[in-house]
């Protein structure tokens, strides 16, 4: 077999299918256009699925290219040897031109020929779908594989769970697929029938390539309709490949992980590989920091969050921190083993090097958030499995409490709870949430002051928006800026803040589009009472704080606006309208007022 590097394999590959007439394309977003049925690009189909379709794709019928990816279904496998959060993929796509008699021949010249890939044919499996009332048995794609020369017990026939493509989403082109695995353990590859490819112990084959034949859109009532055009999909992971070619046991100790590891090493003193439990947690940092890295980086970057993709993020951070303080990494180290990631893609991935200064930003915020209370947090699960009994059960409530007071995604108590041999009572948590939001939205009808001329619809939306407004300045026009006044009613909002000039328009823009940008994404407005100590302690924001008694609300926006306030507002962001910037007047020396309103 031919010993490639990361980058050496992306251009073997990309140039081969190049001399084959297709045109490369670069990598989509990380972040679906246009499709609600999932938060991130899954496989190297998804960008292209209209093209799948039948549209005309600008750069012809014959496409190649690596796409970023990202799978989160299998997280909790994550520090295996071959499980990761994002992956690389090569793909190369025929638009209703070639299918299965051209792909599979090229896709054994490929892994086959010792001037590109070089591995044995007999090293070679093949898996192909077994039929079922939706499709015949593929025997063409077996017969040939037979005539390119892959040994005919080394072919297996699985069900439509095995070797079947679906739709990125819940509808949309489907078909057969015909995957090629590296034999790894050939004593045990011989005992298999054709039918008992899944009774293989673990470790005996590892998938790399995939041709996926697709002839079928998936209806939403169920039905499998042939498509217009047959097409041909693959995807070959890198790094599974580059694991295969160099020889290693793991993903992890490929060329793409060495600057990072040696950075972990340097900041812990610990040695990759040294026992299981610190080897588990350096490959958790590794991919999880790497996700973390191009998710921030994307050219349509997500931010930590309470919903969504943002979720995600906030779950694969947090969990790093937790296993990088196994290992004694210090707070901010994160970022340094990031740095590592950025100038291992710089040239790949360029948008990585534009958007630095905001990963680093946004990793270190997530970061400190998270070690405030990661410790405190910590000791009270002890606390929790110190009465347990191995197979118990943490309770609802407990579970809540870890997630609302230090913020533990309930993902991160289940799987503590699982190394601890416990359960966690998922439903009780659901529940135990619904109460807590219940209760928010009830002391959100309570009415005060807080410069609002009334109660009604339309002002209490404004002065949830103010709340925006104010989060929005601190970060445009700097931390320093805060409220010195504010009247607001059903018309508009008035705004007084300490900032030495006027706004300037590309000052306004950004305020508005970061406003606009919270409200599109219909963020809960979450109220709780706490001490005003706890609520300082929490960094939410104060004004005019002679007012407050001992006990105070605080009203949270997603990651964007945290501030104590006794007055109205809306239950979600979602309602507000478009947020405009209508007017900037002086009020005096140092103090500038800000009209704004919202439009349906």
């Amino acid at each position: 077999m031919k010993v490639l590097t990361s980058e050496s394999l992306r251009d073997l590959y990309l140039n081969f299918f190049k001399e084959r007439g297709h045109a490369v394309i670069p990598s989509a977003s990380l972040i679906p256009e246009n499709d609600p049925t999932v938060l991130f690009t899954t496989a190297g189909m998804h960008p292209l699925v209209p093209y799948l379709l039948g549209e005309k794709h600008p750069a012809g019928n014959r496409l190649c290219d690596v796409q970023k990816c990202v799978r989160t279904g299998d997280i909790d496998e994550v520090g295996d040897s071959s499980h990761c959060t994002f992956f690389e993929m090569l793909g190369n796509w025929s638009l209703g031109d070639y299918f299965k008699e051209q792909m599979i021949p090229w896709s054994f010249e490929f892994l086959t020929s010792p001037e590109y890939l070089g591995i044995p044919a007999e090293d070679i499996a093949i898996t192909c779908f077994a039929g079922d009332e939706d499709c015949p048995r593929d025997d063409e794609s077996a017969d040939k594989w037979i005539e390119c020369g892959i040994d005919p017990k080394h072919i297996y026939f699985l069900p439509k769970s095995g070797n079947w493509w679906g739709p990125a989403g819940t509808t949309g082109p489907c078909g057969p697929d015909t995957e090629m695995h590296i034999i790894r353990n050939h004593a045990e590859a011989d005992k298999l029938g054709p039918y008992d490819f899944d009774k293989a112990p673990a470790g005996t084959f590892l998938e790399i390539w995939n041709d996926v034949f697709m002839q079928y859109n998936k209806t939403a009532d169920g039905r499998y309709e042939p498509l217009k055009q047959r097409n041909v999909d693959t995807g070959m992971g890198l790094e599974r490949t580059l694991c295969i070619l160099n020889d290693k046991s793991s993903v992890y100790e490929t060329d793409i992980f060495e600057g990072a590891i040696a950075k972990i090493e340097q900041l812990t003193g610990l040695k990759y590989g040294e026992d299981e439990q610190i080897t588990k947690a350096f490959r958790v940092v590794l991919d999880h920091v790497r996700t973390a890295t191009f998710m921030l980086g994307d050219a349509k970057g997500i931010v930590p969050s309470n919903t969504d993709q943002g979720y995600i993020l906030r779950r694969i951070i947090r969990r790093a921190v937790r296993f990088g303080r196994n290992l004694g990494l210090p707070q901010g180290a994160l970022n340094e083993v990031s740095k590592t990631i950025v100038a291992k893609y710089a040239s790949v991935y360029p948008e990585l090097v534009a958007n630095a200064a905001k990963i680093e930003e946004e990793l270190n915020k997530e970061e400190a958030k998270f070690s405030k209370t990661l410790a405190q947090g910590l000791k009270e699960f002890e606390k929790v499995v110190a009465s347990k009994a191995a197979g118990d059960k943490i309770d609802g409530v407990t579970a809540f409490h870890l997630y609302d007071t230090y913020g533990f995604p309930v993902e991160i108590t289940q799987e503590m709870a699982r190394e601890k041999g416990l359960e966690v009572d998922v439903e009780g948590y659901n529940a135990a949430f619904a109460e807590h939001q219940a209760k928010s939205r009830a002391g959100s009808e309570q009415k005060f002051a807080c410069g609002l001329a009334d109660h009604k619809e339309e002002t209490t939306k404004l002065h949830t928006a103010t709340h925006l407004l104010h989060a929005a300045l601190k970060r445009v026009c700097g931390e320093e800026v805060n409220q010195k006044g504010s009247n607001i009613t059903e018309e508009r909002l008035r705004f007084d803040f300490n900032f030495p000039r006027k706004l300037t328009p590309e000052e306004v823009k950004a305020v508005e589009d970061l406003v606009n940008g919270e409200i599109a994404k219909d963020e809960p407005v979450v109220m709780k009472e706490m001490s005003l100590d706890e609520a300082k302690a929490e960094g939410f924001t104060g004004l005019f704080e002679s007012k407050y008694g001992e006990m105070v609300k605080t009203y949270t926006i997603g990651d964007f606006s945290k501030e104590i306030c006794g007055g109205p507002h809306v239950e979600r962001t979602g309602v507000l309208g478009t947020f405009k910037i209508a007017k900037q007047e002086n009020v005096s020396a140092g103090v500038k007022r800000i009209k704004a309103v919202l439009v349906k």
